[in-house]
């Protein structure tokens, strides 16, 4: 789920900021070229809800490299248009979108670090075999 999850984030920022900004999702070690996004999940967890429910809190860093000289100027600007097109997310598949919450950045080196929680609850499924026909006969004991 949480490739999904990245995967509507980056088509989200895609849909917002064009072609002209590249996505990435791998850690590049070389040749950043920008401006461009970086999208990471930090510490996903997995906790029981209640019964067989689960809830996932998810939390994601979208760091921003801009590419001007007015680094403050044009970081603040793309967060915010950055909290308006990632309150909600569509992932694949789904009918309803997640809601992004706990929103906030800052700027750190240069480099827009962007957090949002996309947090959901879960269902796990057993898949039960039902049990063969069985048969039984019974009978009353005389008494004395």
């Amino acid at each position: 789920m949480i490739n999904s999850i990245i995967e509507a984030i980056s088509v989200s920022l895609n849909g917002e900021f064009g072609d002209d900004y590249e996505i990435h999702m791998e850690e590049i070690k070389q040749g950043l070229k920008e401006p461009c996004f970086f999208i990471a999940c930090l510490n996903p967890t997995n906790n029981l809800f209640m019964g067989k429910r689960y809830e996932r809190t998810n939390q994601f860093c979208i760091q921003y490299f801009p590419k001007s000289d007015e680094v403050q100027r044009e970081c603040n600007g793309v967060a915010e248009r950055m909290y308006d097109c990632l309150e909600y997310i569509t992932t694949d598949g789904d009918i309803k979108p997640i809601r992004g919450s706990g929103m906030n950045h800052q700027v750190v080196n240069g480099v827009l670090n962007f957090f949002v929680n996309y947090d959901f609850f879960t269902v796990k499924t057993e898949d039960n075999t039902p049990m063969e026909t069985m048969t039984a006969s019974t009978g009353v004991k005389e008494g004395g």
